[in-house]
């Protein structure tokens, strides 16, 4: 148990995904943390399910907080940091989850040498089955590091790597459910022409994208042999494999991940303008 006093900033879709990881993970108790927003309905849906603190002031979270979880919007950040920048002091720390924020940005505006983390989960941590990785401002001292480790721990994997590697990380597993999703609805459309009813393609899709990635995982093997171990030859397998590879799946894959890591940097220098 953490034992720390932590404030959510923004207790949308992922702050409360986060409330939820923590408490069930026993990182803290209920009355240390307190939650803010914006909507007043969403805060107490929270508070009666949670028995967490809830506030809509900004502020006042943050005073009674040894941690800072900014689960804002980029657009908002400066403005949401200046307004809570009299409470703020260098024995808290800051977890920022908004995408393209540099720690550099967030320390200057903050000041204080106030440490800082940046973190890029997505959206399967409202499931606790997130990827998220972090990085770390030059204040952030070794139980700082490992505090944030074990709340993103509490929504799923975690991985820890230099702040440069974050545009990638946002175009590979923060943009990456969706191009997942489309597989799954491809799929699905699939079985729907060949004759299958609608809700029985849909199970089966599911399960398949669930229980592959599940083997990956708990097998240690690399896809490319467990791809070769249902590939029989002459087989039904190799001839829907050769038609993806002949328009490119693979290709358009890499170039999604590629295209979107770009976009990622393009925002991300804007933002810290």
């Amino acid at each position: 148990m953490l034992n720390k006093t932590i404030a959510i900033i923004g207790a949308g879709n992922m702050g409360s995904s986060l409330i939820r990881g923590i408490l069930n993970a026993k990182l803290t108790s209920a009355n240390k943390i307190y939650a803010s927003g914006t909507r007043i309905e969403k805060l107490e849906t929270l508070k009666k399910e949670f028995g967490v603190n809830i506030t809509v002031d900004n502020k006042e979270a943050a005073k009674h907080a040894d941690i800072v979880i900014l689960c804002v919007k980029a657009y908002v950040i400066r403005k949401v940091l200046e307004e809570m920048h009299e409470v703020l002091h260098k024995d808290q720390f800051i977890i920022s989850i908004a995408a393209g924020v540099t720690t550099d940005s967030m320390e200057k505006i903050v000041g204080k040498n106030i440490p800082v983390v940046r973190s890029m989960p997505n959206i399967a941590s409202t499931v606790g089955l997130g990827a998220t990785a972090i990085a770390f401002g030059k204040h952030v001292h070794e139980q700082q590091h490992d505090i944030a480790v074990k709340i993103f721990e509490a929504v799923g994997e975690v991985v820890v790597v230099g702040e440069q590697h974050l545009d990638a990380v946002t175009g590979l597993s923060g943009s990456g459910p969706a191009y997942i999703y489309m597989v799954i609805e491809a799929m699905i459309d699939g079985g729907v022409k060949m004759g299958l009813p609608r809700d029985i393609s849909t199970k089966l899709a599911i399960q398949t994208v669930l229980g592959s990635a599940t083997l990956v995982k708990v097998s240690n093997v690399h896809p490319a042999i467990l791809r070769d171990q249902v590939t029989t030859p002459g087989g039904t397998t190799i001839n829907a494999i050769h038609e993806l590879e002949s328009h490119g799946l693979r290709s358009m894959l890499i170039d999604a991940v590629a295209t979107a890591t770009i976009r990622s940097r393009e925002l991300s220098e804007l933002i810290n303008k």
